[in-house]
This record gives structure tokens, C-alpha cells and sequence, in this order.
């Protein structure tokens, strides 16, 4: 059998780790719990996200081969989230993969997508 491992957080490497701290922690409604310059973290006790400083990072094209993840969100409405998420400083890719749900991108190229709540 298999040791089941639980997930307590997810790093995302940045160039502004307090910068995307903030912008995730608006996005989620998580608090920011550790700014520094070169590691930040928001959370709501049970999810964490972490930004650690990647000075020379460069974001993946999209839609391209590079991207290695993105992040999902729910959200009660989606244009409305959207709309609030682009005045954050996020940005919305030209390209759309399906309808019902938009892929934007943060401040530093990561995606990430708006979903609807499920009905």
C-alpha cells in the first residue's frame, strides 16, 4: 500500500513574490501570511499558496507547449470575477479554450481559470 500524502501547499516561482502575494490573496480572500522579498505565502489555515523569487523567470506562451500547470478558481460570476481580476492587474489571453469558464493570466503570466460554480 501506498504512503497517502497530503497536499499543504503549492509554490509558484516569481519575480515579485509580494506582489502576486497580494494579488492572490484579493483574488481568494486568503491572508497573506509571510512577505518577503524573496518568499511570500497566502492562506486560509487549510490551503496555502506560496511565491518564491525566480529572478529570471519567464512566463510560458499560450496556448504553447511550455505552460506546466495552472490554477482553477469558482467563482459565483464569472464576468464579474473577471472584470475584478483584470482591474487586479491580471490580463485575459486571446486565446479562449471552451465557454462558461475564461483563462486569465496574473501579473507575472501564470494562468489561471475562472469557473462557475456548479450547479
Amino acid at each position: 500500500m501506498t504512503t497517502k500524502a497530503k497536499l499543504i501547499a503549492f509554490t509558484i516561482d516569481c519575480a515579485d513574490p509580494r506582489r502576486l502575494a497580494e494579488f492572490y490573496s484579493a483574488v481568494t480572500g486568503f491572508d497573506v501570511q509571510y512577505a518577503e522579498d524573496e518568499y511570500a505565502g497566502v492562506g486560509d489555515g487549510t490551503h496555502t499558496i506560496y511565491f518564491q523569487r525566480v529572478p529570471d523567470r519567464k512566463p510560458a506562451g499560450w496556448p504553447g507547449p511550455d505552460k506546466q500547470f495552472h490554477l482553477d478558481f469558482r467563482v459565483p460570476d464569472v464576468d464579474r470575477a473577471v472584470e475584478e481580476y483584470l482591474e487586479l492587474g491580471a490580463t485575459r489571453p486571446e486565446f479562449q479554450p471552451g465557454q462558461g469558464w475564461v483563462v486569465l493570466a496574473d501579473p507575472e503570466g501564470h494562468l489561471f481559470c475562472v469557473c462557475p460554480e456548479r450547479s
